[in-house]
């Protein structure tokens, strides 16, 4: 297993799909051994089982020279000393050089639709290695049907070996009661409602257009709202920071940074309603964590998210901060309106858990194993 990106505390959404997974497949087949590979130290709290044995291969992957390096050369030669019956790789990087049956996870190839979003040196490695990895991975696993069909056709993959898990979101989610949520927005807003960004800061997520739009809907709604934006800042960040600093309302926008699965549920749960309006996305696991805390959603009308959110939200053109403004006035203006989008959340949210992405990727893993027995 590729468990590079499993260290608690700096989970994303890969990270938490590794780490949702793994930890219920490693619990349900004792009778499996398991080698997790990291390339630094790991925390014992992702060691699931004594059918577990943790392998630190040094160095720690920090840039694209590093990533190729641990691949060919480490991984490679720890596959050719055990000669496992698979290596799976739940972030879709492969050794080349392996003859290991392999199952590859794609959550998605934005890199090849929005190049831009990417460092240069990294975004060249994407887009030059991950073909040649989908054309050696014995399978493909990744999480949305929007996903599927543009590994198909972008890669030119048999669709028969392509197979698909929705994600999940942590079952801890659940909604606020009203006093709770009041005591949270008294902590982050002073007691204002608020829309809610979760996710990495960069580029592909839309932020400087959220910021716009949330600029136009306090123009012309003088309601005391605020933005709360939840994640880490990564790369390429400068237009975010250019359209918050020229803005008037910009102290009504609040950064909290990452926050941990219980803080994130309260603040999930207390807000007016979940904006996550990117350019290109996999999967979305915001939204499904916004419909488990009872929260309507705005999202964009593009790549998976109608997929995922089906009528459980109001849709926006992400490239137009006015039809995010629009979204956000018809949330806070139309009688029943939020009502009625957290009741669809209700039904729609049952559609996406982690045992069932679990099970789905152990079905893979076993086709894997069986076409190689």
């Amino acid at each position: 297993m590729n468990t590079r990106l499993l260290m608690p505390g700096k989970l994303d959404g890969i990270g938490w799909f590794t780490f949702e997974t793994l930890k219920r497949i490693t619990k349900s087949h004792p009778e499996t051994h398991f080698y997790f590979l990291f390339d630094r130290n790991y925390s014992p709290e992702v060691i699931f089982g004594d059918n577990v044995t943790p392998v630190i291969l040094r160095p720690a992957t920090r840039h694209p020279f590093l990533w190729y390096f641990w691949l060919e050369c480490r991984v490679a030669s720890f596959l050719r000393r055990i000669k496992p019956d698979l290596f799976l790789s739940t972030d879709g990087f492969l050794p080349l050089r392996s003859k290991v049956p392999s199952l590859q996870v794609i959550h998605d190839i934005n890199f090849e639709h929005r190049p831009g979003d990417l460092p240069l040196v990294a975004g060249k490695y994407y887009r030059y290695f991950f073909p040649r990895y989908a054309r050696k991975a014995s399978r493909i696993l990744t999480v949305s049907e929007y996903s599927r069909r543009d590994i198909i056709n972008q890669y030119d993959v048999n669709e028969d070996l392509v197979d698909l898990a929705y994600n999940g979101a942590n079952e801890q989610f659940h909604p606020l009661a009203p006093e709770q949520a009041d005591e949270v927005r008294n902590d982050i807003t002073k007691g204002c409602p608020y829309f809610l960004f979760v996710g990495s800061l960069h580029p592909r997520k839309n932020i400087t257009n959220l910021l716009k739009a949330f600029q136009l809907f306090k123009d012309e709604n003088k309601a005391n709202f605020k933005l709360v934006l939840v994640g880490e800042k990564f790369f390429l960040t400068s237009p975010m920071e250019e359209q918050l600093e020229k803005m008037p309302n910009k102290k009504d926008v609040i950064f909290t940074g990452r926050l941990s699965p219980d803080r994130l549920n309260e603040v999930i749960g207390a807000a007016w309603a979940m904006t996550f309006v990117p350019y290109f996305e996999g999967f979305g696991i915001p939204i499904v964590e916004a419909m488990r805390c009872e929260i309507p959603v705005i999202a964009s009308k593009v790549t998976s998210l109608p997929e995922i959110a089906g009528d459980a939200a109001i849709y926006t053109t992400p490239e137009s901060p006015g039809s995010i403004r629009d979204a956000m006035i018809r949330i806070v203006r139309e009688k029943g309106l939020r009502d009625e989008l957290i009741e669809k959340g209700r039904k729609r949210r049952d559609l996406f858990s982690w045992g069932d992405t679990a099970r789905k990727l152990w079905e893979s893993m076993e086709k894997v194993m069986d076409r190689d027995a």
